[in-house]
């Protein structure tokens, strides 16, 4: 919920000033046990919905948490099947999204002009790439995506590339393990910002991604930026709020 979706409850007698007055403090904070402390007002404060990352938490702190959240949009990241498999038992409304290891509680806004696009180089960076895709539409920027196009084919890349640049992209997500060139080869191209995300794919030495993350480090070609290794998630919410801000997109 933004900021004028309260104050139009409120004006309509859905929120009374309490529950309106507790959901605009910048400053309020949820306690769930004795160990996590909520960030309640982020969306409002900063654009970007919560992500509770599930991956070294145990399932039935996940399960809370989720469980705690009442209203808005929550996001939860790197689960297991465990976690997934708890969430879907005890929430019945949660969405599952097995192929990245991710679920969804509440609904997502409206779209909003801004459109990002999201290429992956191989079919095993897609986990990373449906990360960063969730979160862009969590945030309300609808996403365009093409998958397998890497470096091994390069003439691949021209026809993505020209779509994406006909449909008035604000930034491009690129995917990529192994030596991570896709990146530099998109922003080349792109008149729009391409954010580089390294993932933990490929062979022996370099092989969970600091080959690929030192590869985008040392790009060439500017208007490239890097997010760690497999963090789909913030690639995907800065491409989402560099969309979000421009008002110039058809």
């Amino acid at each position: 919920m933004d900021v004028k979706s309260i104050l139009e409850s409120f004006k309509k007698g859905e929120l009374s000033a309490d529950e309106a007055e507790k959901l605009l403090r910048m400053d309020y904070i949820d306690s769930i046990g004795d160990s996590v402390l909520f960030d309640s007002s982020r969306h409002l404060r900063t654009g970007i919905p919560e992500v509770v990352y599930a991956n070294s938490k145990k399932p039935e702190t996940v399960l809370e948490i989720v469980r705690k959240r009442d209203s808005g949009i929550l996001l939860i990241s790197k689960a297991k099947d465990e976690h997934l498999d708890l969430l879907e038992k005890g929430i019945p409304e949660i969405r599952i999204f097995r192929e990245c290891g991710m679920a969804v509680k509440g609904e997502f806004p409206e779209k909003k002009k801004g459109r990002i696009g999201i290429i992956t180089a191989g079919t095993s960076d897609i986990p990373i790439a449906m990360e960063a895709k969730l979160m862009a539409e969590a945030m309300g920027i609808e996403c365009i995506t093409f998958f397998d196009i890497g470096v091994a084919g390069l003439h691949r890349i021209l026809e993505p590339m020209q779509k994406l640049i006909e449909s008035h992209v604000s930034a491009i997500v690129v995917v990529a393990g192994m030596e991570g060139a896709l990146p530099t080869v998109v922003s080349s191209l792109s008149p729009v910002p391409v954010i580089g995300v390294p993932t933990s794919t490929g062979y022996g030495y370099g092989g969970n991604g600091e080959c690929a993350l030192m590869s985008m480090l040392q790009s060439c070609s500017p208007g490239l930026s890097v997010v760690n290794i497999d963090n789909g998630i913030g690639a995907g919410a800065t491409a989402a709020l560099i969309a979000g801000n421009r008002s110039d997109v058809p």
